[in-house]
């Protein structure tokens, strides 16, 4: 698995996949940008009038507020965008790897943007917990990883394995094989802790499931 893991990173800066890389790099980039002038632009309106160190104290807070948003937003933010090339990174990865099978049908695309939108909104929930778990009790990257490898498991295994079978032919599959799905999930939850590089984690683990279901179908 390690060995997938290795290959599918090197693939994402493929000249094949590279293009599709760097869209979903600028379309994430531009989301987060326009995220955070926005949020700037609510907070300057609500910014009560007072003393000049007050005012600078609060800018510094509302800076610093939109750092912790963007890196707590970007994850969700890569997955919901990127959602919208999965499918062709794993039609170019089942390619080259299995050439002689048949190609994956891509699911329709409202049931591939409705799961992108609830994958998103987990994974913010998911990341949301592991901060307050770290505030209260200490063991946030512990559960950072646990929460995220579940998640991060489930969802890929599932939109991939959709592109072979039915959604719920899909669902039995992983449910067979949760223990591949879940390390396949906490490898990728790995890939998610480096910052930036966190970007890249829906192109990676779509390159990376697909080669790990390729195995079972």
């Amino acid at each position: 698995m390690l060995s997938d893991a290795f290959e599918a990173f090197a693939q994402i800066f493929s000249p094949k996949l590279r293009k599709i890389m760097w869209k979903s790099l600028f379309l994430t980039g531009a989301v987060l940008l326009a995220l955070a002038v926005s949020l700037d632009r609510l907070a300057a309106s609500v910014m009560p009038i007072g003393p000049a160190w007050l005012s600078w104290l609060l800018s510094i807070a509302v800076a610093l507020g939109l750092l912790a948003g963007a890196i707590l937003l970007a994850p969700p933010t890569a997955s919901l965008v990127a959602g919208f090339y999965l499918d062709d990174v794993a039609a170019t990865v089942e390619r080259e790897i299995d050439p002689m099978s048949p190609p994956g049908v891509p699911p329709p695309a409202v049931t591939a943007f409705a799961m992108g939108l609830r994958f998103a909104a987990l994974t913010l929930m998911a990341n949301v917990a592991v901060v307050v778990l770290t505030l209260l009790v200490g063991f946030g990257f512990a559960a950072f990883f646990l929460l995220n490898g579940y998640l991060l498991g489930r969802e890929y295994f599932d939109l991939i394995a959709m592109r072979h079978m039915p959604r719920a032919a899909a669902v039995e599959l992983r449910r067979r094989n949760w223990g591949l799905a879940y390390l396949a999930g906490l490898i990728i939850s790995g890939f998610v802790a480096v910052p930036f590089l966190n970007l890249l984690t829906p192109l990676f683990a779509a390159a990376f499931m697909t080669r790990v279901v390729k195995r079972l179908v």
